[in-house]
Order: structure tokens, then C-alpha cells, then sequence
């Protein structure tokens, strides 16, 4: 079954072009000129979160030289615990500024909307343990103490958390080797969708497909996964960030005496006038990638081309095969096999197809 589509008149523009200009960037690796760029400025709630940090800071200075001067003698008994803590507070402060100040001016700047996604997650996760370091050290006077409390206590945590924590690995294995990114279309198990969150324990899809639709389109479905399953499971990306195309193919059944020329001519046209001069440049780029590789060489066409094969119901298949973007598969193939079908019908004494009951 094919994806139903909404009337269109004529083509429409190829929806790849961008994913086209991310490919060149990707295979030539060009820096891009920042000095052409305009300057950013600052949001506003970024300034108003960094002039709070500032008046925190400048509060608990304050509080801690008055303790100095011994301003402060009437809790004599608690000033050790007071500076410590008063200590600890302006460190978090400081660092929840610093953390702040990254966040503007190298995260949100970066180019790729994948890589600030991945960047911010880092430093969340940076935040964190510098944060539960400071509160530590502010309960606990005697670090070898602490470190022999916690350690025990990390033993007793890693026997009944294996689960969460093999999946802390599986985020950090997706993080250095990309096996897909948020925004890739991937399958997983029993499970295919475009990747739409990816925090520290597990992933979340926007499901594609599934046991409600035939076709290529959104399910409304989530489906989540623990990151552990990356390192045991395979995983088919449709996105990878070099070649986000894959291979697709329209099959028709035509019978023996039909004018194979003709069928093989209507299809091969239809499928250039849909995807235009864009192919040739992806599989370019494909037999680029190849060649870089083991594989050795391998018969890839630069156009659509079209095959026949036997049929065992006594009927011939004529297949057309063409590289498409995979979120626009399912319109792409109902607006070929709409036209394919026009052309065809239109010549019965040339195109047999099959009819009634040796169907």
C-alpha cells in the first residue's frame, strides 16, 4: 500500500535541498567564515539569570568577611559548619554562573542544532557532579570518611542498579560513536521512528509506521527505549549525517506480451521529472563513499533505472529503483505511481496488466 497524498499541481520543489547543502558540508568539512556572521547578543534572560548569580555572590561575600571580622560571634558554636556552607553556596553559585556563561557564548552558538542538543546535555551532566562534589565536601569535613561512606555506598548501588547504569554507558556510547543522533530516522528491535529525545537512561521515537499504518507516517505513538539496548541490539539509521538517503523501488506486474521498451521508458521518466538532477549529485556522493571503503566496486546508476524480473504467478515485474530522502518516501512513491499509472493506462494495447481471475 502506498502513502495517500493530497492533489498537487505540478512538482513540488525537491524537499532534499537542504539535507544536500548539510552532505557538501559534511564530505568537504569547509569552516565556516565567522567573520561574516552577525553578532549575537545576549537574550535578556540570560542577563537577568547571570545579574542574579552576581547579586548572590556579592550577598554571600558579604556574609562570609562579616563572619571574619567576627560580626557574627552570637553562633560562635556553628561558624566552622556556617563558613563551610557559606563557602559551598558560593561555589555553586559561581559555577551555575560559569555554567551559564558557557551555555551563551560556545554552546548556543554552535551551528548544528544536534551538536548544542548534545553540548547542553554534557554540561548538564558536568553541573551535576561538580554539584554534588561541593555539597560533599561541605557535609563532610573528613574526605576519607566521605569517600569510604560512598563507596560503600556505590557498591551497594551498582549490584541493584545495573539496568540504569549500563544505560548511562549506552548514552555515553552514543554520544562518542553516533550510532544516530536526536532528529535521525532509525530502527531499533521492533521499533522505527525519528529520534526525538536522547537523555542519560533512555531514547525516545516518534513512531513511523507500525501495527496502524501501512505506510511511512507518524503513528502518534512514543516509544521509549533504555540507551542499553545500543550495545546489543542492531540499529538501522536512515539519517546518517554523510548519506541521509536510502534506496527505494515501485514494482508493477506486467504480463509477457507487453512492450517492455515502453513500460521501462514511462517509469524511467516519471522517476527523473520527480527527483530531477538531485540523484546524480547523491550518487555521486555514494560511489564516493563506496570507494573509501572495502567493499570494492559495485554497479550504482546515476539515474533511475528499471529492472524485470520472473514473476512466479506468470507475470513479469518491472521495478524502478531510485535514492530518495526516507521522510519523503511515502509521497514520493504515491506521486510516481500516480503518474506511472496514468501513462501506462493510457497505452492497453502496449502495457498488459493483469485482469480478473488470472489475477
Amino acid at each position: 500500500m502506498t502513502e495517500p497524498s493530497s492533489p498537487v499541481v505540478g512538482h513540488p520543489p525537491d524537499p532534499a535541498q537542504a539535507q544536500d547543502e548539510q552532505l557538501q558540508r559534511a564530505l568537504r568539512q569547509r569552516s565556516r567564515d565567522c567573520g561574516q556572521e552577525k553578532p549575537r547578543s545576549v537574550p535578556r534572560r540570560h542577563k537577568l539569570w547571570l545579574g542574579m548569580y552576581a547579586l548572590v555572590l556579592f550577598a554571600l561575600a558579604v556574609v562570609f568577611y562579616l563572619m571574619r571580622l567576627h560580626q557574627l560571634d552570637f553562633a560562635a558554636c556553628y561558624l566552622p559548619l556556617l563558613r563551610r556552607g557559606i563557602v559551598g553556596a558560593m561555589a555553586i553559585v559561581l559555577m551555575l554562573a560559569v555554567a551559564r556563561l558557557v551555555r551563551v557564548y560556545a554552546i548556543e552558538r554552535a551551528e548544528n542544532a544536534v551538536t548544542r542538543y548534545n553540548l547542553r546535555r554534557i554540561l548538564r551532566l558536568v553541573v551535576y557532579v561538580v554539584l554534588a562534589a561541593i555539597v560533599v565536601s561541605v557535609l563532610f569535613a573528613n574526605w576519607y570518611a566521605a569517600a569510604a561512606s560512598l563507596g560503600l555506598i556505590s557498591l551497594v548501588l551498582g549490584f541493584a542498579l545495573q539496568t540504569p547504569i549500563t544505560s548511562f554507558i549506552g548514552w555515553v556510547y552514543i554520544l562518542a560513536r553516533e550510532p544516530y543522533r536526536v532528529g535521525d530516522r532509525i530502527s531499533i528491535g521492533e521499533a522505527t521512528g525519528d529520534v526525538i529525545e536522547v537523555t542519560y537512561l533512555d531514547t525516545t521515537l516518534w513512531e513511523v509506521g507500525g501495527p496502524y499504518v501501512s505506510t511511512d507516517h507518524p503513528s502518534g505513538r512514543l516509544v521509549k527505549f533504555p540507551n542499553a539496548n545500543v550495545l546489543t541490539s542492531a540499529i538501522y539509521n536512515y539519517s546518517w549525517p554523510v548519506f541521509p538517503y536510502i534506496w527505494n523501488e515501485i514494482s508493477f506486474q506486467v504480463g509477457y506480451d507487453s512492450d517492455f521498451e515502453f513500460v521501462g521508458r514511462v517509469m524511467r521518466e516519471a522517476a527523473e521529472a520527480e527527483l530531477g538532477e538531485a540523484m546524480i549529485e547523491r550518487v555521486r556522493v555514494f560511489r564516493e563513499i563506496l570507494a573509501s571503503t572495502p567493499v570494492g566496486e559495485v554497479q550504482v546508476h546515476e539515474r533511475p533505472s528499471v529492472l524485470f524480473r520472473v514473476n512466479a504467478n506468470t507475470w513479469i515485474d518491472a521495478i524502478v529503483r531510485y535514492v530518495v530522502d526516507p521522510k519523503q518516501a511515502g509521497s514520493v512513491k504515491s506521486r510516481l505511481i500516480a503518474v506511472m499509472l496514468q501513462r501506462l493506462n493510457a497505452e492497453p494495447e502496449r502495457v498488459r496488466f493483469p485482469k480478473g481471475d488470472s489475477r
